[in-house]
């Protein structure tokens, strides 16, 4: 059986079909299993060094408003979707999977004549331009968050790694701050913006460094390519990196994360029960503050608008927070309980079935 799994982009894309494309192979060893992405994308790192090959298509960013661009998607698409279809000649796949973003749209046009079989995963709570289009013929249609607005749509939850579903935190915890170079008994605050960074949240949080550092909490920061984190130096730990590869260990290592609000972020910081600040990308269609709305109504976390982090807000809020054993104990319950840590393989299965039918 051959699989053609397209995403890509960012992390919210790529760790969802990767645990997808793992799962499948658990299930059928002998799957054949090729990505999708385009030249720009994390995929290009993240998808050859999980072993999988990838095709690459041009990007075709869709304006959510009329500009210049605007303009020129008729000609990209026309050639995107050509390009496509000579993957599909190449590759012959049983099924396709779309995870949505900008190498899903040619893929969706070039088999929506059901020449395969296509079935969709949505990662967010609010879909994309892309998934909504594709759900109209898709075969089987899965999304991430219950009562997501798309045709057909079953709630399987969003694919994470079993070494991120199977996680336990404070078996490895100790392992995992000698990692960072952390100390090993202070409270850990994890910061990331995701895979992109998120400049605004690393200068907010390194500029109050001292004030977590005055209540004992050492941060673990992942600042992305954007950059901008410049603590100032405590004795307290203020561990800096561009990026993690080992999100199991930051999460072990943590006792609380602020982040933005991503589907993955939301969903693995959860599924670990790891307690949150939610801080949702001002941009966009209002998905990331709907990813987090589950989770921050069941007392798993907290959710700041973008405008309203800033540094007294880190500084009011967040040491007294990563200190509270007890209110971080009762957050960590209350997400825990309520994400499917098995989506991986309720999708894989779903690709399967689709396959052979």
């Amino acid at each position: 059986m051959r699989v053609l799994l397209a995403g890509g982009g960012t992390a919210g894309h790529t760790s969802p079909l990767l645990a997808t494309a793992d799962a499948l192979r658990r299930l059928q060893p002998d799957v054949e299993i090729t990505c999708l992405g385009t030249p720009r994308g994390l995929e290009n790192k993240v998808v050859p060094e999980a072993g999988y090959p990838l095709e690459l298509i041009p990007p075709v960013p869709l304006p959510r408003k009329p500009n210049a661009d605007f303009f020129k998607v008729p000609a990209r698409l026309r050639a995107a979707v050509r390009e496509t279809r000579a993957v599909l000649d190449r590759v012959r796949p049983d099924v396709v999977v779309g995870y949505g973003g900008y190498v899903s749209m040619p893929l969706y046009l070039a088999v929506r004549k059901g020449q395969v079989p296509l079935v969709i995963h949505e990662q967010n709570a609010v879909p994309g331009l892309a998934n909504r289009a594709g759900a109209r013929f898709a075969r089987r249609v899965a999304v991430s968050f219950p009562d997501t607005p798309l045709r057909n749509a079953e709630y399987v939850g969003l694919p994470i790694r079993p070494m991120i579903s199977g996680l336990d935190r404070a078996a490895l915890r100790a392992d995992a701050r000698a990692f960072f170079g952390l100390d090993p008994d202070r409270p850990t605050l994890l910061v990331t913006g995701g895979s992109q960074g998120a400049r605004r949240l690393n200068q907010a949080v390194s500029a109050a460094a001292p004030a977590l550092a005055a209540a004992g909490v050492q941060v673990l920061h992942a600042q992305g390519k954007h950059g901008g984190a410049a603590p100032v130096e405590s004795g307290v730990p203020y561990v800096v990196v561009e990026f993690i590869d080992r999100m199991d260990l930051a999460y072990a290592a943590a006792d609380l994360v602020l982040c933005r609000a991503g589907a993955n972020s939301v969903t693995e910081a959860a599924a670990v029960g790891l307690p949150a600040i939610f801080v949702p990308l001002p941009i966009g269609n209002g998905e990331q503050a709907k990813n987090a709305r589950p989770v921050v109504d069941a007392g798993g976390g907290l959710l700041v608008e973008d405008a309203a982090l800033t540094t007294a807000w880190v500084e009011a809020t967040v040491p007294q927070l990563a200190v509270d054993a007890e209110q971080l104990a009762t957050m960590s319950a209350a997400a825990a309980a309520l994400i499917p840590r098995d989506a991986d393989e309720k999708l894989a299965r779903i690709v399967l079935e689709t396959a052979a039918r």
